[in-house]
């Protein structure tokens, strides 16, 4: 039979509207499905329970699973300085439901010092905001001899050689913040030695144990046992004074001011090639959370202050950490600086 190629065209124009109208029908029930995020959400942290970094994710976790709509679990994957987790996160896949407390020691001082890293480079991920910055201090037994920060120095100078200071780890904040100070005071055979923990939080029970004489790191992990009067705040790195540490001198007031290049600091981070629309929903994800009364008291509680940041500028803030702790590192003679 023949068909004119008015009435062909006619038909085909007529099968075409059909089977879009089908597909369209078809899709949106999946894609409602599908939207992000429809399941739970693991946020990694690189350090152990306990210290700032699992605090601070803690925290977050539980606001953003009010904004998200979904849970977001916290799953602490330690080692060698937090690159086990982090490497963890920018293998994984790029769909959201895998994200990173990123922490100045896994995600600046490791890629800073250690060029032979591998495993990923500092901007190997989506750059989603950071979360807050992290008072940095040094402190003691609220037993110890030291009363103060120069009562520590001058046992330093004269038997540093016999003590032990705790750390998260080498080349964290907690490790390079006394060898910064170890640098300051010109310290040669009297270096005391470092005993590296998986967290803040085992360093911490080391020193109330007896088995440390000292730490430095950020204060989240130390404020509540110095509350508690376990623990004895000696100094800070803040430019002045913390408000919630009004007798605790900073570094600048005693002297030391090159120790204020340390600071701790948390952010969010995604592996790489995150789709813009998931991007984007984490984004604002992190601004409703910023405005949360229990976020803010919990980030308030760890000693910390809320800062948050576009993905643009979170990426200009942390290659300026990177470029920071490099020079550190030159300085320190831990890496060379022609590499």
């Amino acid at each position: 039979m023949h068909i004119s190629r008015e009435r062909r065209s006619a038909f085909d124009a007529g099968v075409t509207a059909l089977v879009t109208l089908v597909a369209s029908l078809g899709l949106a029930p999946a894609q409602a499905q599908t939207a992000y995020p429809n399941r739970t959400i693991t946020l990694v942290a690189p350090y152990s329970a306990g210290g700032d970094a699992d605090a601070a994710a803690r925290n977050f976790a539980a606001a953003a699973s009010k904004v998200l709509g979904q849970s977001v679990v916290v799953m602490n994957r330690t080692g060698a300085s937090g690159v086990i987790g982090s490497a963890l996160v920018s293998d994984a896949a790029p769909d959201g439901y895998t994200l990173l407390l990123a922490r100045t020691g896994s995600q600046a001082i490791m890629p800073a010092v250690e060029p032979a890293l591998t495993k990923y480079k500092w901007d190997d991920y989506a750059f989603i905001s950071t979360l807050e910055i992290n008072p940095y201090g040094c402190v003691v037994n609220a037993k110890s001899p030291y009363g103060t920060f120069q009562d520590l120095v001058k046992a330093l100078q004269t038997s540093g050689r016999t003590m032990n200071y705790g750390t998260a780890g080498v080349m964290t904040t907690n490790d390079l913040g006394p060898r910064e100070l170890f640098k300051l005071l010109k310290l040669t055979d009297q270096t005391p030695t470092q005993i590296p923990y998986k967290g803040t939080g085992e360093a911490s029970s080391s020193l109330l144990a007896g088995f440390t004489q000292f730490a430095c790191g950020s204060l989240g992990s130390f404020l509540s046992l110095a509350k508690a009067g376990q623990l004895r705040i000696l100094v800070t790195t803040t430019p002045d004074r913390l408000a919630s540490l009004p007798e605790v001198p900073t570094a600048r007031e005693l002297g030391y001011a090159e120790m204020e290049a340390v600071v701790g600091w948390s952010a969010l981070f995604a592996p790489p090639n995150l789709p813009a629309d998931v991007r984007d929903k984490l984004v604002a994800a992190v601004k409703a959370v910023s405005q949360d009364p229990a976020w803010i008291a919990g980030t308030a509680t760890t000693g910390s202050i809320p800062s948050i940041r576009s993905p643009e500028e979170t990426k200009r803030f942390v290659g300026e950490q990177v470029k920071l702790y490099r020079s550190l590192g030159e300085s320190l003679h831990i890496i060379d600086s022609k590499m």
